[in-house]
């Protein structure tokens, strides 16, 4: 691809000598002669890079650059002056120049300036690439009630400094939503570091949080930060919490009172500064009757709550899921493009998904990898797939949990929701049509994560 260069100069001669260098070397060139008509040139010609004369009649060098990088704050420009001062220099850069040559031109100095500045401008857009990939790989995909009641949450909620405490079944995406909370806070710019409590072994899950000095243990073989540290100034998820030991509950407790951690083996306190976001598949106030899980903890996380929809209650949603899923892995995976017929999704979303999205989408790698043709059809599925179709009534997903305490738990969340919505969210109302006493309606709503959907 032909890359493009544009000269803005009011001296002729430096026009054409370097218009002739870089046509030369194979750039495509524009000249202007002036600010205003350099600035027309670079809206319809979109050069990659600018030569700019400091000094010129009408607008100067440096109000065309302060205008080009407000216009493109991309946009990479290298100012040309016959009497380069410190002043200019230091102008110059605060403006945004990449460069700055003094006159008259040196040939080698201009072929190393454009291959430096190339490389960088290549460098920075495969940068923005790889961002596009990654935030494409942890996009919420939907348009669900249920989705969309999720999205407005998170919206509210990342502006905020408040911890969330995230909930739902396993395969939902609750690391997503901890991620879209991330990216939409003002600490997106510093790191997210993520903990599954759940895949450290209780000796050495203190070590992960904490850190830990040379020599506090059989196996520290050097000072080692602990994930708190590497996310002061940004956000730390601990995915899992209800897995977490007792004695790491009481220090991250203490965390998140003084904002302060000690590694294991230290005695010197490092200040931190971490917005906590946590997630667990399991139901905290049984953990906490039963004695596994702090309850002074879990009131310290779930200061804002949400809860993340099953698959089954957003069918709707599966047939974006799986064009989603087809793109990412044609563009991210490089395997096959292919397409889907309409009777292939419709048979995708008839089939129960107990391991939610994350099932449907390993399930959508086989059939790229393994379908007959160009085309996903009915028939892969039904080879492919052949799991039973959901019960029509929405019962079958009930009956699929594995005990009876955790589908009556199911079964009185979605009631309760369902008769909530029939009274438009009127609390009093709902509980008298339901015989029951207000304050226990208060205490199910708060115990289920309800919350009222607000969008249009």
């Amino acid at each position: 691809m032909t890359r493009r260069i544009l000269v803005i100069d009011d001296e002729p001669g430096i026009r054409q000598a370097l218009g002739q260098l870089l046509e030369y070397e194979g750039f495509e060139v524009k000249v202007a002669s002036g600010g205003a008509e350099g600035m027309a040139l670079y809206g319809s010609f979109r050069p990659q890079l600018v030569f700019l004369d400091v000094k010129m009649a009408g607008l100067d060098g440096l109000e065309v650059l302060k205008r080009l990088r407000q216009a493109d704050p991309n946009a990479t420009v290298v100012m040309i002056s016959g009497h380069a001062t410190i002043q200019t220099a230091v102008e110059a850069t605060q403006l945004g120049a990449y460069d700055i040559l003094e006159k008259p031109l040196d040939t080698d100095r201009v072929l190393v300036l454009l291959r430096n500045a190339f490389e960088n401008r290549q460098l920075t857009e495969e940068n923005a690439r790889l961002r596009e990939t990654i935030e494409a790989r942890y996009e919420i995909v939907g348009r669900s009630f249920g989705i969309r009641a999720l999205l407005e949450r998170i919206e509210k909620v990342a502006a905020t400094p408040a911890r969330v405490l995230i909930t739902g079944e396993n395969g939902t995406g609750k690391e997503l939503v901890a991620r879209a909370i991330h990216r939409g806070s003002a600490r997106a710019k510093k790191p997210f570091v993520e903990v599954n409590c759940a895949a450290i072994p209780a000796e050495l899950i203190e070590s992960e949080l904490f850190g830990h000095m040379k020599g506090s243990f059989t196996g520290a073989i050097a000072d080692r930060a602990g994930r708190f540290e590497q996310a002061d100034g940004g956000t730390l998820f601990l995915d899992e919490i209800g897995d977490m030991s007792a004695s790491a509950q009481a220090k991250v407790l203490r965390v998140l009172q003084d904002g302060v951690i000690t590694r294991i083996g230290g005695s010197k306190p490092v200040q931190v500064d971490v917005r906590v976001l946590a997630a667990t598949n399991k139901h905290l106030d049984e953990e906490i009757a039963a004695g596994r899980f702090r309850e002074d903890l879990y009131y310290r996380l779930n200061v804002v709550p949400i809860t993340v929809p099953p698959l089954r209650e957003r069918r709707e949603d599966i047939p974006l899921l799986v064009m989603h899923f087809l793109q990412q892995l044609a563009l991210r995976d490089g395997l096959p493009a292919r397409g889907i017929t309409d009777e292939a999704l419709r048979r995708l979303a008839e089939l129960e998904w107990l391991g939610n999205v994350r099932e449907l989408r390993n399930t959508i790698e086989r059939l790229v990898i393994l379908a007959s043709g160009a085309t996903i059809g009915a028939a892969d599925v039904e080879r492919l797939v052949g799991r039973r179709a959901a019960e029509p009534a929405g019962l079958g997903s009930l009956l699929e949990i594995a005990t009876f305490e955790e589908f009556k738990q199911a079964a009185e969340r979605a009631y309760l929701l369902a008769k909530l919505r029939a009274f438009d969210w009127n609390v009093s109302e709902t509980a008298r049509v339901l015989d029951m006493p207000r304050s226990n309606l208060y205490k199910k709503i708060e115990r289920y994560a309800l919350q009222r959907e607000t969008v249009e």
